[in-house]
């Protein structure tokens, strides 16, 4: 009798333990819809505890306090962004949270064209929101610091993929971002951008209006050169990209009479030379291309007619004409107003 007595509070015992075990080592954590979990700066212990019940991440409340307890993660909740994954342990959750071992974001910059478009970028990928990250943007010593103003403060920003914390405040974003392009511009390029008579947002700037105004890189250089020669000759530059730029209509198909008219010093057809600043972030590709610009005597372009999205270049007007007439029944023809 003792013995089964004692093989059954064994049995019991073991039972305790490996439902214990389950608990804690076992594969009783859920995925969160979207992958990654949030939590805010400023969250506490039964923030977090609440937000992961509500979320169906955990189930059993009593274990995770356990653990928590334990490794006193309930005294060092760390904001972040964190994966978790459909099988994880409490303890290897716990321990993740505890360590604060984020997920980093990969924060992709292409083509955006206002310091809004950037804001709206940022706080769709980190835990500010755009109102933060337009007050960062326009911070006047920020900007002092970084010899730039409210109209050249997107020079800044160089196209490409950049890692940060999901928590990283707007500042420290903002500050990396500068300093990435501080490398871009290294001495081969400062060398290029000199002996075009341009200054680093001047570069940027061009090649902002270029990058808006084609998708082909074999042209990039041409259209660059039409606007160098331009420049040179005390030509306007008449980009029809900055006047959609200045009437922030960017889809408009056809610039005409009225539009020229809108008065803004954006419109280079209205204004002599280079825009105050870029009229959206250029790709590395494209600045390269103005800087690398083929020595041409064009002073005219136009797309061809047709759809490869190629241009037409040409040194006199007289050319040019015909070469814009050609596009404008093309335009005509496809019924694109």
């Amino acid at each position: 009798m003792r013995k089964k007595i004692i093989l059954g509070t064994l049995f019991i015992l073991l039972a305790a333990a490996g439902f214990l075990a389950w608990q804690v080592f076992g594969p009783t954590v859920s995925a969160p819809e979207g992958k990654y979990f949030y939590i805010r700066t400023g969250s506490v212990y039964e923030d977090v505890k609440t937000s992961l019940t509500e979320k169906k991440i955990i189930s059993n409340v009593f274990f995770f306090d356990l653990i928590s307890k334990q490794v006193k993660y309930n005294r060092s909740v760390k904001a972040g962004r964190y994966q978790i994954k459909g099988g994880m342990s409490l303890f290897n959750l716990v321990r993740m949270l505890r360590s604060g071992n984020q997920a980093p974001v990969n924060l992709v910059i292409t083509k955006l064209r206002t310091k809004e478009d950037l804001a709206q970028k940022l706080a769709a990928n980190f835990e500010s929101d755009s109102a933060g990250f337009a007050k960062a943007i326009n911070s006047p010593a920020m900007l002092k610091d970084w010899h730039l103003d409210s109209n050249t403060m997107m020079t800044a920003i160089i196209p490409n993929t950049y890692t940060f914390l999901w928590n990283t405040a707007p500042e420290k974003i903002l500050s990396k971002l500068e300093k990435e392009k501080e490398k871009f511009w290294n001495e081969e390029r400062l060398t290029k951008a000199k002996a075009l008579n341009l200054s680093i947002e001047q570069v940027y700037t061009m090649a902002s209006i270029v990058e808006e105004e084609t998708n082909k890189q074999e042209d990039k250089g041409k259209i660059a050169s039409v606007y160098l020669n331009r420049m040179e000759k005390g030509m306007k530059l008449q980009a029809d990209p900055t006047v959609k730029f200045a009437m922030k209509n960017f889809e408009l198909k056809r610039i005409r009479e009225k539009h020229i008219a809108f008065e803004s010093p954006f419109n280079t057809y209205q204004n002599s030379g280079l825009p105050p600043g870029p009229i959206c972030t250029p790709s590395s590709k494209t600045i390269d291309a103005v800087l690398n610009a083929p020595a041409t005597n064009y002073i005219y372009f136009v797309a061809r007619p047709d759809w490869s999205g190629l241009s037409n270049f040409s040194e006199s007007y007289t050319e040019h004409q015909l070469n814009a007439k050609n596009y404008q029944h093309f335009l005509d023809s496809v019924n694109i107003r």
